[in-house]
């Protein structure tokens, strides 16, 4: 039986040769990259996940929030 092959480094290798960019962050992704640490400041015994909750739930409320923004 012939050896297994790495599949993991063979699609980076892959996204590297062809030269791919990046997506822009969404909308959430900013908002969370910034919430996320004014949630720990303020709590900083919570654990991540606790904290990734309560800023995701922040987020529903959020004026960046595109669903928010009224026409």
């Amino acid at each position: 039986m012939p050896p297994k092959k790495d599949t993991k480094d063979t699609k980076t290798s892959k996204s590297k040769e062809t030269g791919t960019t990046k997506k822009a962050p969404t909308a959430y992704n900013l908002f969370m990259r910034t919430e996320l640490p004014k949630v720990k400041a303020e709590n900083p015994a919570m654990d991540h996940k606790e904290a990734f909750k309560r800023a995701a739930s922040r987020w529903k409320d959020s004026a960046d929030n595109p669903k928010n923004k009224s026409e």
